[in-house]
């Protein structure tokens, strides 16, 4: 019996030792949150072996490859159980996750990677200039960091930057790096196939411009401003067949796929759509920056 106490004290010591656990008990607030970003949403095929297995507004994508599966973004922290079901009920294994990407390292996009790094034994892969934030669990972000984790921290096994390549199984997605809405905010653009032709997608990071942010340069991100400028103009030269972001209301998921629908790769093309998109984030740049002078 005494053994058996003792045991089970100690292994509850030792979970409550975690570092997991103890960033949990540590977090800090998160600054927003929105119901639609932790309701579910029905996983399907977007084109080839890309498929979308994210919440009803945090977009979650898994790629998937004959040698193991990249997953991008993984939504806030208590989303992981949902992705993985996601993941499954599509036929594929979680386990079989191999790298891990994201589009930002804010805490409604990176929130669940520790618990499914710690699931599957992924590499861990991101820009240089966000790997510190995923690290620290927020605490270093130059908008709604100094309070302390707002999730649980990552260290990476790879430092991506602008141009690189990510591989596995035969399917390569290029890393552009967009900075501005983070420091190390990230664009892919991979080739994927389905029965009939390839299609050029571009997972986009929208570079939505925080209401707390100054243009005209922060402290803690003096040249924000000018990465706004480049990521804007980056943007808009990019060449692709279909498009998704980071946000299901950044490409109006909802109204170009209902639950059920059948596999239509097309109704993802509106270059229009994304090209307004861009349009509308240069003007409210341009707007702010002369407010600011």
């Amino acid at each position: 019996m005494f053994l058996s106490i003792r045991h089970s004290a100690l292994l509850f010591l030792s979970i409550l030792a975690s570092p997991s656990i103890i960033n949990a008990q540590t977090r800090a607030p998160l600054p927003f949150t929105d119901s639609t970003w932790s309701q579910p949403y029905e996983p399907f095929r977007i084109a080839g072996n890309l498929y979308y297995v994210g919440t009803y507004d945090l977009a979650c994508y898994l790629v998937t490859t004959p040698q193991g599966h990249i997953l991008i973004n993984s939504g806030l922290e208590d989303s992981a159980p949902m992705i993985r079901k996601s993941v499954e009920s599509l036929g594929f294994k979680f386990s079989d996750i191999k790298i891990l990407l994201t589009n930002q390292a804010h805490y409604d996009h990176v929130g669940g990677l520790a618990a499914i790094k710690q699931a599957t034994g992924a590499k861990m892969m991101i820009n240089e200039a966000d790997a510190q934030v995923l690290a620290d669990g927020g605490q270093s972000d130059f908008i709604f960091g100094g309070k302390g984790a707002m999730f649980a921290g990552v260290e990476a096994d790879r430092l991506l930057h602008n141009n690189d390549m990510v591989e596995l199984g035969g399917t390569k997605l290029q890393v552009f790096h967009h900075p501005g809405h983070t420091k190390g905010s990230t664009s892919f653009l991979v080739d994927v196939r389905d029965d009939s032709r390839t299609w050029k997608v571009l997972l986009v990071n929208i570079p939505s411009i925080l209401d707390m942010t100054r243009i005209s340069g922060m402290p803690s991100y003096p040249n924000v401003g000018k990465d706004y400028q480049y990521t804007i103009q980056s943007l808009k030269k990019i060449q692709f067949d279909i498009w998704v972001a980071g946000h299901a209301s950044q490409f109006q998921l909802h109204d170009k796929h209902k639950p059920g629908d059948a596999y239509n790769p097309g109704a993802f093309r509106d270059q229009e759509g994304f090209l307004a998109s861009i349009n509308a984030i240069d003007v409210q740049y341009k707007n702010r920056l002369k407010d600011e002078k």
